[in-house]
């Protein structure tokens, strides 16, 4: 394989130890890089790493250091820091296993392709990979990577195993604290509805081909005009109005009219679904109970 692991171990599973390799999944091969330019010179600009009343100091005097007060620091150098003891830092060992549902999305950060190191470990890797598939559920353990230790989980994926690092709940930030204004009242029976049968008209599977970085599209074609000497004509107001659109907006208009041809017949089966709703709701008289 041309490329180069991130991780090499094992992965450990009570007493069955499978040496294998991890790869990363992704790139970030849409990203426009810009440098800073100093532009009288047109020349880029450079940064030196200085020491206050020194001035520019050689990469070989440079070591890391951990700031324990104002001013003070506790000095480390590469050896120290990866003569640290982690039994991690060589296996990931599956301490436990839960339903992929259960976990939050929020908490996935990046994935990592799992393939095994050499041929005799494909054996034992495969019984692993299947055995996740069948029981429909992911293993979790702690593995230690370029300076830290993450929680990771693993599932199978096609012929191999795809590995994620979670990030640690200390990490993410409470929903609650969002989201708490936010009213708990009942949507219109109506507009769910016509919202529902919006989403299920829009509704199909999944190719991550048919998206693609759009901004940075728009950032190349503006790099070529400007290489060409192209005079452009940068629309100023572009963007600047109210975000959130005009004060006074007709929701259910403005669902109907997403359906297009479609909002004729969806209009009857709304109608038809607030009148059923409607029959079973309390009748005025009938004082609601809120939640707190």
């Amino acid at each position: 394989m041309a490329a180069r692991p991130y991780w090499r171990g094992q992965i450990r599973l009570a007493l069955v130890s499978i040496p294998v390799e991890i790869y990363s999944a992704t790139k970030s091969g849409a990203t426009i890089a810009f440098n800073q330019i100093h532009e009288p010179s047109g020349k880029r600009i450079k940064y030196e790493k200085v020491v206050p009343g020194i001035g520019p100091v050689d990469l070989d005097e440079i070591v890391k250091g951990f700031e324990y007060a104002k001013g003070e620091y506790v000095l480390l150098d590469e050896k120290e820091i990866e003569g640290v003891k982690l039994e991690s830092k060589k296996t990931l060992e599956l301490t436990q296993f839960v339903d992929a549902q259960d976990i939050d999305m929020i908490y996935f950060e990046k994935p990592y392709y799992v393939v095994p190191a050499d041929d005799l470990a494909e054996e034992a890797f495969i019984v692993l990979r299947e055995a996740l598939r069948r029981s429909h559920k992911i293993g979790l353990g702690q593995l230690a990577m370029r300076g830290r230790e993450y929680v990771v989980s693993v599932k199978a994926c096609g012929r191999g195993m795809v590995m994620e690092t979670l990030r640690y709940a200390d990490e993410v930030n409470k929903a609650a604290s969002y989201f708490r204004d936010i009213g708990d009242a009942a949507p219109d029976e109506e507009l769910l509805d016509l919202a529902t049968t919006l989403i299920d008209k829009k509704t199909g599977k999944f190719d991550a081909s048919d998206f693609h970085d759009r901004y940075a599209d728009a950032l190349r074609d503006l790099i070529e005009r400007k290489k060409k000497g192209k005079t452009l004509n940068i629309d100023t107001d572009s963007g600047g109005g109210d975000p959130r659109g005009s004060n006074v907006v007709d929701l259910m208009a403005a669902l109907k009219n997403s359906l297009g041809s479609d909002g004729g017949g969806v209009k009857k089966s709304a109608t038809r679904q607030a009148a059923k709703t409607a029959a079973k709701k309390p009748t005025a008289k009938t004082p609601v109970r809120k939640r707190a």
